[in-house]
């Protein structure tokens, strides 16, 4: 009897020594996790494929590397999922957008994003298939336009600043006025344009069937419309459009000051990168180095 007691207080003994040493190490692991930010020196952005992730690919990732940091670039083809995969936590980043669409968006569709450095400026151009200068449109003209507020509104603005609008009419103030509403106001489009709202993605796919068409850069650029149908012309920004117009690296709130957060824009507004966008892009794509404020 004693040595059966003997024998289970021993047992029970070295069961309690198991569960401390288990206990330690499950301790020393959430104490490992805990430390994952500073541990953690992968750094995941999303982006446009071009120029964002050319410019992430080609230049930033070395900078990063040379500060022992891995970069891993996501490349989405649209507009919404860059900022819903920041949102949900897919991301540490993302680079695509202009502060116009990120507030648009936060407002919208209730994400939580904030703008932390500014990058580059792709001019928007009118470019056409048909045309080789803008004095050849034909009165009604069919021009498409991107579908997006930001965009749309920047387009619009474009074909004033190039003369083939004469203003924007009640469009922006008259709820009741559309970018296709143009089409028939003879005071604002004394040409009788028609004016067509496409996804900003699928322009360049529907320039065959367009007359011409208010495109995005980056967008342009990836459908190789510089080299085979040149600008037939392109924006002007004055200080404010700058700020309105430059593509900025945004994180979800909250997130601005962190150690990831920092070692992006270090990298990405330094020395080597702009002179990649010079050196590549000749005029196409334009350093905008500025704060997010």
């Amino acid at each position: 009897m004693k040595k059966n007691l003997f024998t289970r207080i021993v047992s029970l003994a070295l069961s309690a020594a198991l569960l401390l040493s288990l206990a330690a190490c499950g301790s020393s692991e959430d104490s490992s996790s805990a430390a994952g930010g500073s541990t953690d020196k992968k750094i995941t952005v999303g982006v446009s494929p071009v120029p964002h992730a050319e410019i992430l690919e080609n230049a930033v990732k070395d900078v990063l590397a040379d500060e022992g940091w891995e970069l891993e670039v996501v490349v989405f083809q649209d507009y919404v999922l860059p900022n819903t995969a920041l949102e949900e936590g897919e991301l540490d980043a993302n680079y695509f957008q202009t502060l116009g669409y990120m507030n648009t968006q936060n407002e919208e569709s209730g994400l939580h994003l904030a703008a932390v450095a500014g990058v580059h400026i792709e001019p928007m151009g009118i470019y056409s298939q048909k045309y080789k200068s803008l004095s050849e449109l034909p009165d009604g003209a069919e021009i498409g336009v991107p579908n997006d507020t930001d965009n749309m509104q920047r387009g619009l603005e474009l074909l004033v600043q190039k003369g083939l609008l004469n203003s924007l009419g009640g469009y922006g103030t008259d709820e009741s006025v559309t970018a296709e509403s143009l089409s028939n106001d003879p005071e604002a489009n004394p040409h009788g344009y028609k004016i067509t709202t496409l996804e900003a993605a699928s322009l360049p796919l529907s320039l065959p069937d367009l007359d011409a068409a208010a495109i995005n850069g980056n967008y342009a650029i990836g459908a190789e419309l510089p080299d085979e149908y040149p600008a037939l012309d392109i924006e002007e920004f004055d200080d404010d459009t700058t700020v309105r117009r430059t593509n900025f690296v945004v994180v979800k709130q909250g997130n601005e000051e962190s150690e990831k957060t920092k070692a992006l824009v270090k990298a990405i507004q330094s020395d080597a990168v702009q002179k990649y966008i010079e050196d590549t892009y000749k005029g196409a794509v334009i350093s905008s180095f500025i704060d997010a404020e």
